[in-house]
């Protein structure tokens, strides 16, 4: 399990219907609160949920993939 920051921007494996596809992370814990950075709607995903949709992340202005990433503390 990879660990998430709030103000994380990911991208899901799905588009939202406004065609954004970058969420940044409100809220973690067992459930993910997201919101969407072209509507600002924001939703509730479950942690399993989230970990089996996301795709990407934004660090320093690179997306990496998430099979890549160790988290911010091994960058370090």
């Amino acid at each position: 399990m990879l660990n998430y920051e709030m103000g994380d921007t990911v991208a899901l494996k799905k588009g939202h219907p406004c065609g954004e596809n970058k969420w940044e992370i409100l809220r973690t814990g067992a459930d993910i609160k997201l919101k969407c950075l072209g509507c600002d709607r924001q939703i509730w995903l479950t942690r399993i949920e989230f970990e089996k949709r996301v795709r990407k992340i934004l660090v320093e202005d690179k997306w990496i993939s998430i099979v890549n990433y160790k988290g911010r503390e091994a960058e370090k």
